[in-house]
């Protein structure tokens, strides 16, 4: 029961919110105090109604009795007599913002506008619900806003000079009957638009703009009253971007009923026409171009005028350009004073600060490298209103060509030998030493370069070959050849007195024999670096030592003059040499395979081979199955031997030794001293073993598209007839996608003899297959056969022989003559192409 008894009002409650929402039509609250004479808006918008989206709207007005009709928006007619002059004329418009809000323009309201207006929307609902109508109060008051400039702005700009300092004045009072707050803004013309400056808003706040917020925070633009009604706008050190045309613009803000400060008016006076003059300034060095002789002073003066006049001071920057053609940025900067007078340091120029407008440079000590073009550039600076300097005017002088004569340093290199050698590995040592120098200086130093010039014959070219040199601060260089030799201690390079440099080969080889010489360079300290002056070359001096020519003599022996295929195959190498002392030998192993051996097509392969230090090591033997076959190894000081274990056919061809003898040289090292190479012997089976052919075979060689292609690859075998499980064969096809022979072989398909068949990838949908048919007998298919499989077409075939000892000797390869297989398009692919 009590449950009942409480649901009743609060469904009574629902049923009254739901009656109670309906249209809602909106005006400004009351009163809207507007000046006489100003443009005035009123807006109305309707909402939470039914109907069309676009809603019509009625306005009405009264001055405390009926309501008179002002303006529709649909209907042409609603407007009365007494408007039907003003709304024909649009000094009263009423102006739709969207489908559901308008607003009524008067352009210029008077006293007789002050009333209440009523703005109305005609109902689109299903039931009436809501407000219809909304009414505001409209108070116009009198225009009691006066601005005016300080005095009235003159025709003529006001001219200033960058840097300078300026104020301008405007006046701006209100004597209206509501209590009002003015806001002045100063603002700037020098382009299309105004640009806001600076303002006193109506809410007592000093506002810069973005562009001028950085000098207001400085203090270079301010703002500030003078007496109750004058706005004065200061400006410190003008720039260029304040040039231009300046007003003052006044608005005068009013707190409306909804406590928010409205906008009722707005009045602006231009000021003044300020126009920035640039300073003028000249800059000129006196002296025109000039020579000085090496080592003397430059002097230079700087001379600077500018019509420039109160605070400033001046900023002076030297600079040196070897080229005419030179930018700025390309300049070497050689000193300057700023505009505090602090002078940059230089050990060997000073700059000195004659009078006001002459600066005078002085360098000491000048050298060649000093020639060149000098010029100066100066600045103006002036003091702004935060302690802080502005740049107003830069300039630069013309370029004044400077060409400094040269003193010729003089003096003569002498290049002596203190040691020579007589022997291979004897050291040498060269003396290049400084003698008879002339006009040297406090601030000079001397350094070497040393090169060798290797003996040729008279008519071919010399090439120089540079060992070492050092850089200005002694610092060694070593040539590439060199290098290794150099960090090995076997040449060294020495500066044993001030005017004497060494060079020591710690063990002279036949390869050092040849020409040396020296370059002395001279250098001298300008300007903090060190710049050489003079290059003197000396007398080469000859390093030669008389030597009789190296002799080496190879000679191979075959250990067994007959054997067969399985055996092992050996031989010796027998080596004597003349004028070596006490030499070692490197050993390798060549052979010169048969033209049918395609592992090497080349002709020669190096087997294996044993160091001067007996170290072996194999070099192309590539026989897996025989990794350990062949043996190298030192039988005496000067006699190898070379065995090959289970010879192949394969292994048939011509075998040598080359060797090379080697002879110690200094530090530990060996150096080479000549190649020899043995006569030949031939690893040649006498055999009247079996014979194998090969031939290929077709049935049809030409097929269509699509059939299946028979190859059939036949082996015969000639004098000896063997067991099938005493041969086996390795069984390769090719295919040569051209009517000549003229392209290269594409792998088809392979059959090992151990029975493993290998197919590459193909790249059409036609297929291969390979099978053995009879021991001496296998056939290759083409299923499905394509274009792409016409051509020439031939099998490889390595026989593979059993010995009587029961190992397996690989015979030579052989190949079949090509068949040419043709593939042609089915009949009735044919039909089907249109004629």
């Amino acid at each position: 029961m009590g449950h009942r008894v409480g649901s009743a009002p609060l469904l009574l409650l629902l049923l009254l919110l739901a009656f109670c929402k309906g249209r809602i039509v909106r005006v400004p609250k009351s009163p809207l105090i507007r000046v006489e004479g100003t443009e005035t808006v009123i807006p109305c918008n309707v909402t939470d109604y039914d109907g069309p989206s676009e809603q019509n709207f009625d306005w009405e007005f009264s001055q405390g009795t009926d309501f008179v009709r002002i303006v529709s928006t649909w209907d042409l007619s609603f407007t009365s007599q007494q408007y039907q002059k003003r709304v024909g004329s649009g000094e009263i418009v009423l102006r739709r913002s969207s489908n559901n809000a308008v607003f009524l323009l008067i352009k210029s309201i008077q006293p007789v506008d002050e009333g209440e207006y009523k703005c109305i929307t005609p109902s689109t609902d299903a039931t009436v619900q809501g407000n219809y109508d909304a009414t505001v109060q409209v108070k116009v008051i009198a225009d009691g806003l006066t601005v005016s400039g300080s005095k009235a702005r003159s025709s003529k700009p006001r001219k200033l000079s960058e840097g300078d300092s300026f104020e301008l004045r405007c006046s701006a009072s209100t004597i209206s009957s509501e209590h009002t707050h003015l806001q002045v803004t100063w603002e700037l013309k020098n382009g299309p638009a105004w640009q806001e400056i600076l303002s006193l808003t109506y809410e007592g706040k000093f506002q810069p703009s973005p562009e001028y917020e950085e000098r207001y925070l400085n203090g270079d633009v301010r703002l500030d009253t003078v007496a109750n009604d004058i706005y004065r706008l200061s400006v410190s050190q003008a720039l260029p971007m304040d040039e231009g045309l300046y007003r003052c613009l006044v608005s005068e803000w009013v707190k409306g009923a909804d406590s928010s400060w409205q906008k009722i008016q707005e009045k602006n006076v231009e000021v003044a026409n300020v126009v920035l003059q640039q300073t003028i300034l000249d800059v000129l060095i006196a002296t025109s171009n000039m020579s000085v002789t090496e080592r003397g002073s430059l002097d230079l003066t700087c001379n600077i005028t500018t019509d420039r006049s109160g605070i400033f001071q001046a900023q002076v920057t030297w600079y040196f350009s070897e080229s005419h053609d030179d930018t700025l940025s390309d300049a070497q900067v050689l000193l300057s004073v700023d505009r505090d007078s602090v002078v940059s340091n230089s050990p060997l120029i000073s700059l000195s600060h004659v009078d006001r407008n002459s600066y005078h440079l002085l360098m000491r000590d000048v050298g060649v490298e000093d020639s060149g073009y000098y010029f100066c550039q100066a600045a103006v600076w002036v003091p702004q209103h935060n302690g802080s300097w502005h740049k107003v005017v830069e300039k630069t002088s013309l370029p004044v060509s400077v060409v400094v004569t040269a003193l010729e340093l003089d003096y003569q290199i002498v290049l002596n030998a203190s040691k020579t050698p007589k022997f291979s590995d004897d050291p040498t040592e060269l003396e290049c030493r400084i003698m008879n120098a002339q006009n040297t200086e406090a601030n000079l130093r001397f350094t070497v370069s040393w090169y060798y010039r290797m003996h040729l014959r008279s008519d071919a070219v010399v090439t120089d070959e540079l060992l070492a040199a050092m850089d200005a601060d002694w610092t060694l260089l070593v040539g590439n050849k060199s290098r290794e030799r150099i960090q090995n201690g076997e040449i060294i390079f020495s500066k044993q007195a001030v005017d004497t440099f060494s060079l020591r080969i710690q063990w002279t080889s036949e390869a050092d024999r040849g020409d040396y010489y020296c370059i002395v360079s001279a250098w001298g300290w300008h300007h903090n670096n060190w710049v050489k002056t003079k290059d003197v070359i000396s007398t080469p001096v000859s390093v030669f030592w008389a030597t009789q020519d190296y002799t080496l003599t190879v000679e191979a022996v075959k250990l067994k003059p007959f054997f067969m295929a399985g055996h092992t195959f050996e031989m010796t190498c027998k080596v004597s040499s003349q004028n070596i002392k006490t030499p070692r030998y490197s050993v390798l192993i060549t052979a010169e395979k048969t033209l049918m051996d395609q592992s090497n097509p080349n002709g020669t392969t190096r087997i294996i081979s044993l160091n001067q230090d007996s170290v072996v090591r194999l070099e192309d033997w590539t026989d897996q199955t025989r990794v350990d076959g062949v043996v190298l190894e030192k039988v005496q000081e000067n006699e190898f031997r070379y065995r090959m274990y289970q010879t192949q056919m394969s292994d048939a061809g011509l075998y040598r030794c080359v060797v090379t003898a080697w002879s110690p040289g200094g530090g530990g090292m060996w150096r080479e001293a000549v190649n020899g190479l043995s006569n030949p012997i031939q690893i040649d089976f006498q055999t009247s073993g079996p014979v194998f052919n090969v031939s290929m075979h077709s049935d049809n060689p030409t097929v269509y598209q699509g059939e299946l292609a028979d190859l059939l690859c036949i082996v015969t075998i000639d004098r000896t007839a063997l067991e099938p499980d005493d041969m086996s064969f390795d069984v390769s096809w090719f295919a040569v996608h051209s009517f000549a022979l003229d392209r290269a072989p594409v792998l088809l398909a392979s059959l090992d003899r151990k029975g493993i068949v290998s197919q590459p990838r193909r790249n059409w949908s036609s297929d291969v297959s390979l099978e053995r048919i009879s021991p001496m007998e296998f056939r290759l298919r083409v299923h499905g056969s394509e274009d792409q499989d016409f051509g020439n077409h031939y099998c490889s075939v390595t026989p593979w022989v059993r010995s009587a000892t029961g190992v397996w000797q690989q015979e030579p390869e052989i190949k079949s003559k090509p068949i040419f297989i043709s593939v042609k398009m089915d009949g009735k692919d044919f039909r089907d192409f249109p004629c």
